[in-house]
């Protein structure tokens, strides 16, 4: 009988090792919007960009704002896994595997988004066939494909290293260049606008830096996020004392990105002068309702990493999705506030596509948002999401990516 037991518990580990059957569901789940995805896309190629909400004017759309979104959660899952081990301090808990391959599973995202925006994928052999190496897009593309492959040999060197057949040495080296190119693959995003003197909102020496902190505020809330999902399936065995740790650690990533964004602001509004007319469309504007969400989000946030007696499971839960949220809604100031205000007056011909109110006057001309996606952008956005999804579930399902006793 005794026998019996064991045999059937034994039977039950691999399964609750690998998440249950929660995790098939979400893997069977994130393939079928894939494939609708991956069909929306090829509506996308046969009838070409026009069905997009991107004209002339405004060249970006949601595509890349999510590219630099997914970049975020990328850069920041990666940073906190590898600054202990890069500083030989203590970690958190052992989520460090987890934090990998959420981290991996972006960048599959993010490199996704560059693709359905490039319009064709024949364009991907251009990129390198006819690259311009003095181009800060193409740093970005070099960098963001480095980027994936290190953080695959980073999540290989861990497994490796619980087996003995990595010195903890030779780890701490990887994680000092995981941490240098997982800032670096950030700040290359930034120069990518920041670099565009043309733009009123893009043109700063504070982007770089600005962008690292909003993707430690992400990727610490999206790696607490997961942590607390994967507790609650049973994956992990994480006491509370780590996501307290990992609570004041975002509630003080999230005053800093607050505070380079208040210096921002301050430097666009004073003197008194065309950046009044930046704070004005941020503030009161069409923007309005993203600045405020960032705001207003972030800041609760931060009041409940900080805040002992709100630290439950379900507060902490709320305030990490708040912190994504409010970053979300940054990119979009970020992109759309750029194409949001011309260099000059009346750049091209009033049609449809080029301003947001072309029957009404010339001081209604632009009056709402300049850029808003269409259906079809929406799809082919949910079909890349689902793609990260299904990457992050499959390493959950078929990697040992559970924490070892050591950790």
């Amino acid at each position: 009988m005794a026998e019996n037991v064991s045999a059937v518990s034994s039977a039950k580990v691999p399964s609750q090792q690998s998440g249950g059957k929660g995790i098939l569901v979400g893997i069977g789940v994130s393939a079928a919007v894939v494939a609708v995805g991956i069909v929306l896309w090829f509506v996308q190629l046969s009838g070409g960009m026009i069905q997009t909400g991107m004209r002339n004017l405004d060249s970006w759309g949601l595509y890349i704002t999510m590219f630099m979104f997914f970049v975020g959660l990328s850069a920041g899952g990666l940073i906190i896994s590898s600054v202990p081990k890069a500083f030989g301090i203590k970690g958190f808990g052992g989520i460090s595997k987890v934090a990998v391959m959420s981290s991996i599973a972006c960048t599959v995202a993010a490199i996704g988004m560059v693709v359905v925006d490039l319009g064709q994928p024949a364009r991907l052999w251009e990129l390198f066939v006819y690259s311009n190496l003095g181009s800060p897009l193409m740093w970005d593309i070099i960098v963001l494909g480095t980027y994936l492959i290190l953080s695959c040999v980073y999540l290989w060197a861990q497994v490796q290293a619980e087996k003995g057949k990595v010195s903890h040495a030779a780890l701490r080296v990887i994680s000092v260049i995981a941490l240098v190119c997982a800032v670096l693959v950030h700040s290359v995003t930034a120069w990518i606008f920041g670099l565009q003197q043309g733009r009123e909102m893009w043109h700063t020496a504070l982007l770089a830096p600005w962008f690292v902190s909003s993707a430690l505020v992400c990727g610490t809330a999206l790696v607490m996020v997961v942590a607390m999902a994967l507790r609650k399936t049973g994956y992990l065995k994480l006491g509370q004392e780590y996501m307290v740790k990992l609570a004041k650690l975002l509630g003080a990533f999230v005053m800093v990105d607050l505070y380079f964004f208040g210096c921002d602001l301050l430097t666009e509004a004073f003197p008194a002068g065309s950046g009044l007319e930046v704070v004005a469309m941020l503030t009161t504007g069409p923007l309005a309702p993203y600045f405020w969400v960032e705001i207003v989000g972030c800041a609760a946030c931060a009041v409940i990493c900080f805040t002992p007696a709100l630290r439950t499971n379900t507060l902490l839960t709320v305030g990490a999705l708040l912190a994504i949220a409010g970053i979300f809604c940054k990119r979009v100031q970020l992109l759309v506030g750029g194409f949001q205000i011309p260099n000059i007056d009346f750049p091209a011909a009033f049609t449809p596509f080029t301003v947001t109110n072309w029957e009404g006057t010339i001081a209604q001309a632009y009056a709402g948002m300049v850029y808003w996606p269409t259906p079809l952008e929406f799809g082919v956005t949910l079909g890349v999401v689902a793609l990260g999804v299904l990457v992050f579930l499959l390493g959950i399902k078929f990697l040992p990516l559970r924490p070892t006793d050591s950790e």
